[in-house]
């Protein structure tokens, strides 16, 4: 690189499992510009994860603005800085926009913008999973000459550095040891309900898990608080944490968890990248060969989820479970 990178952008907007497995391709832009004053935009969801990560020296939240005024303040923004690098992690419509109002002069920019600095070019990359994706993606910018690109490679997001901003409260003498538990995430997008199991399929599940000793912990939105309460019916002492946690929360429930099951949605992939063993169910909605969470984690899928038996992640769960 011919210039010292001393000032770094990096756009990520998007949902939740998209903004997790970019985590891999922002701890690269870390290691590559250490001495770099990053910058992350993104949006309000995401704020109070990214302060936590080691990644980002600043975080600001309004990358995705609500009309052309509010654009056009963010572009002057983006301008004032005078960035000498741009990493677009969400390569769409909306950031190829961005680029094109910094014209004549824009910083150098990653991404698929017609007539960036550093594209990534050809089609391969719509073939791609999001890792092995931006993975190359980071190649193309020169960052990564060895990227792996190959399917099934590149390393998964890591978010172990969750427990390390994470204070423990402090033993309560003579309390009993806290149990362990099993996240459930049987929630997932209202407009795509084919990617998500019954919900009579996890309260069964619950009740055979709750019978080898194990907690059940639910998760997700205030919408799905009538899932979890479903849930608990079956499973006597089950916890609902519906619509109580934030996504930095989230990670540290996931990184304590024995064991994690979820559909297709964010939090799902959340809780693998935090370190749950876990098991993601996939109908024919959605590809994992694509989009699907990485780690310690068991992927099921299934044409149709409501005819996925529970026996089948019964045994998935039971393989995974420490022994």
């Amino acid at each position: 690189m011919s210039k010292e990178i001393k000032k770094v952008l990096v756009i990520k907007l998007g949902a939740l499992g998209d903004f997790v497995l970019a985590l891999a391709a922002m701890k690269k832009i870390r290691e590559v510009h250490p001495k770099a004053k990053i910058t992350l935009l993104t949006t309000p969801p995401f704020e109070a994860l990214a302060k936590l990560s080691p990644y980002f020296n600043t975080v600001e939240t309004d990358g995705r603005p609500g009309d052309l005024g509010e654009t056009l303040a963010m572009i002057g923004r983006i301008r004032k800085a005078r960035y000498d690098r741009i990493y677009d992690l969400q390569t769409n419509s909306r950031t190829n926009w961005y680029f094109q109002l910094l014209r004549p002069f824009p910083p150098q920019w990653s991404g698929i913008a017609f007539g960036c600095a550093l594209p990534q070019k050809g089609t391969a990359r719509l073939r791609m999973h999001t890792l092995e994706r931006q993975a190359d993606q980071l190649r193309a910018a020169g960052i990564w000459p060895d990227a792996p690109t190959e399917p099934g490679s590149a390393p998964p997001p890591d978010l172990t550095w969750i427990l390390r901003k994470h204070k423990e409260p402090r033993p309560v003498a003579g309390a009993a040891a806290p149990r362990p538990y099993v996240l459930f995430v049987p929630g997932g997008s209202a407009h795509r309900l084919e990617k998500r199991w019954p919900v009579e399929n996890y309260a069964q599940l619950g009740s055979l898990l709750k019978a080898r000793g194990l907690d059940i912990v639910i998760i997700g939105g205030p919408q799905e608080s009538a899932m979890a309460r479903h849930i608990q019916k079956a499973v006597g002492g089950a916890r609902d944490l519906t619509g109580r946690t934030d996504f930095a929360q989230l990670a540290v429930l996931g990184a304590k968890a024995v064991l994690a099951v979820g559909n297709d949605t964010g939090p799902t992939h959340l809780l693998a990248a935090a370190g749950a063993p876990t098991i993601a169910l996939f109908s024919d909605a959605s590809d994992p060969e694509l989009c699907g969470p990485r780690g310690h984690v068991a992927v099921i899928r299934s044409p149709d989820l409501k005819a996925l038996p529970v026996s089948t992640v019964a045994s998935a769960a039971v393989a995974l479970l420490p022994h």
